[in-house]
């Protein structure tokens, strides 16, 4: 790590508007000190040391992060050894498994909460402790708004699941199990035992699902001390992680190393190419859009679509690749090994939060399983795992992870049959009578980020019952939802713009031919434009979802997916200025 001396007096540390430097500095100061006294403090804990916000989305039902109580106490340690002030701040727990209708919805509360508590309290600077799907957005978006140093603590994959002999991926298996079962393959006595092998210890999935791609950009983003995105949960190296994150915290602040001056337009684009070599999830198109313009880059779908052309899939990690899981993956080299294969596409003289350079972070990375970390001569695949269509059907973009696709559907010509909402579709899509055929295109529409409300992962559509016993296990699938990093199959998503606001998805009609090319990168509604304009004059626009609250806040002020699906409020440039601490 980086041992550039101190750098700031103890006068320049924001917390000092609080607490001021004599005892005849001010009432509010008087105040402050003497509530802080009330905490049980003594001055010299805390007076001229850098204050550390520990950010922590711990809460009893996010299993992802049933652990971070015990790292926020590592962060601590940490940070009491580098001469800082801790102070542990609870915040939301954006809980993929059970949050409904869908923590997406919050995501963007958050980055609120993350941006006004950092503001609004004695902070010089924070480290953030999050990990399962939404958190790391959430969490780096707040921090990028308000630009203090900043470190992230990510939660780690649990261990891998285990099932009579199998070595199972959470998530991926459980789409591949359930569908055994309504296919008949397993009953329900297999199905209770794969309950408790699915996820069997602390971490988020362990799989390249969402949460795994999001903490593997951030340390691409530079905002990690090295490796630490893949090492699991509950690896003893999880917790000198966090410790070491409490260290570094402290000589940041010291040298006024803000986000600002790691968040920015190349560690964007090398956080792209990281996540599209890896084979991640789709989900980090949007949440990658959404960071960078909180740190003011712009970042579009066709960065994606051209950087995707560049950069093989190296990460031979499920569900993109076929056989290993997280901790195989950190194992044979993590992160560093991972970025060391891929050099030359990547922006090696800019700063990490733990050295000046890029370069210098990845000196002697090593990988030690060629299998798990591929090599350029032998990738999972030759282009990166994510690729962007456009066509009249998706005029502002949508997305296809087609590497986890069969290859056969990749270019499809297909009758559509339509449901509009997720409701009717569950009710209705395994009726025989639809006479739905392998050759169909299943359309979602009523489920983006407005009409779903906050784009449910709703877009891995099932398979129809009689089709699966036929065998079929994939077919053509397109939304205006998002899909689980975790799962796997032909499914078009994030379709722009929704149907909820008039997009071109809200006019398809069942029985419409529709063609997917990924190779030409285009989505068509093969429907003649003047058919389409009548349909477009008889559409009217569906009532609004919440009536009052979060949620026609939301509403009001949510973007649509091919900009991130920010706040307007949030995303749109300007100043904040600190409060008047006296």
């Amino acid at each position: 790590m980086s041992g550039a001396p101190e750098g700031r007096t103890r006068q320049e540390l924001r917390s000092s508007q609080w607490y001021g430097e004599s005892v005849s500095s001010g009432l509010r100061s008087f105040s402050h000190r003497a509530r802080t006294r009330q905490l049980g403090y003594l001055p010299e804990e805390h007076l001229g040391k850098p204050v550390i916000a520990v950010l922590n989305t711990w809460s009893d039902i996010n299993p992802c992060h049933s652990h971070l109580r015990e790292r926020a106490q590592a962060v601590k340690r940490g940070v009491w050894q580098a001469g800082g002030f801790p102070l542990e701040f609870p915040v939301s727990t954006l809980s993929e498994t059970f949050q409904k209708p869908t923590p997406m919805l919050y995501r963007n509360l958050l980055a609120m909460e993350t941006e006004e508590l950092l503001r609004s309290y004695p902070v010089d600077g924070a480290v953030l402790l999050g990990g399962c799907d939404k958190t790391t957005p959430a969490l780096l978006m707040g921090a990028a708004s308000v630009d203090l140093p900043a470190v992230f603590v990510p939660a780690g994959p649990m261990l891998p699941g285990h099932w009579r002999g199998e070595t199972l991926g959470s998530g991926t298996d459980m789409w591949k199990y359930w569908d055994d079962h309504r296919a008949g393959l397993i009953g329900d006595c297999e199905l209770t035992e794969l309950e408790s092998g699915l996820a069997r210890s602390p971490g988020h999935c362990m799989t390249m699902g969402t949460a795994s791609t999001l903490t593997a950009a951030a340390e691409a983003l530079g905002v990690t001390v090295p490796g630490a995105s893949s090492i699991p949960a509950v690896d003893s190296g999880h917790d000198r992680m966090a410790a070491a994150s409490g260290l570094r915290i402290v000589e940041l602040v010291r040298q006024d190393r803000r986000l600002s001056r790691i968040l920015t337009a190349d560690a964007f684009a090398d956080a792209v190419t990281t996540v599209l070599g890896l084979g991640g999830s789709t989900n980090a198109v949007i949440h990658l859009i959404a960071m960078a313009g909180r740190a003011g880059v712009e970042l579009t779908l066709d960065d994606f679509d051209r950087i995707a052309r560049t950069v093989p899939v190296l990460a031979n990690v499920r569900p993109g690749g076929q056989r290993y899981l997280m901790e195989d993956f950190h194992f044979a080299g993590g992160l560093p090994g991972f970025l060391s294969r891929i050099t030359d596409l990547l922006h090696l003289d800019r700063p990490t939060v733990c050295h000046d350079t890029l370069r210098e972070q990845l000196a002697g990375a090593r990988v030690h399983d060629a299998d798990v970390i591929r090599t350029r001569d032998d990738p999972v695949a030759a282009e990166g795992g994510v690729a962007v269509l456009r066509g009249n059907l998706c005029p502002d973009g949508a997305v296809i992870k087609h590497i986890a696709a069969e290859p056969h559907l990749l270019r499809h010509t297909g009758p559509a049959v339509v449901f509009d909402d997720y409701r009717t579709m569950q009710r209705t899509i395994h009726d025989p009578a639809l006479g739905i055929t392998p050759d169909h295109v299943l359309v979602l529409r009523g489920s983006g980020p407005k009409g779903g409300p906050g784009m449910p992962e709703y877009g891995m559509l099932p398979i129809p019952d009689h089709l699966l016993k036929q065998g079929v296990r994939d077919m053509v699938r397109i939304s205006d939802a998002r899909m689980s990093g975790t799962s796997y199959g032909t499914c078009v998503l994030h379709v722009a713009p929704e149907s909820y606001v008039g997009g071109p998805l809200a006019l398809v009609r069942t029985g419409d031919l529709i063609t997917l090319d990924v190779a030409a990168r285009t989505l068509r509604l093969e429907v003649p434009d003047e058919e389409l304009a009548r349909r477009r004059e008889q559409w009217t626009p569906p009532p609004a979802r919440y009536e009052r609250g979060y949620g026609a806040l939301y509403g009001e002020q949510i973007t649509q997916a091919d900009t991130g699906c920010d706040f307007a409020f949030l995303a749109r440039p300007g100043t904040v200025p600190d409060p008047y601490a006296g």
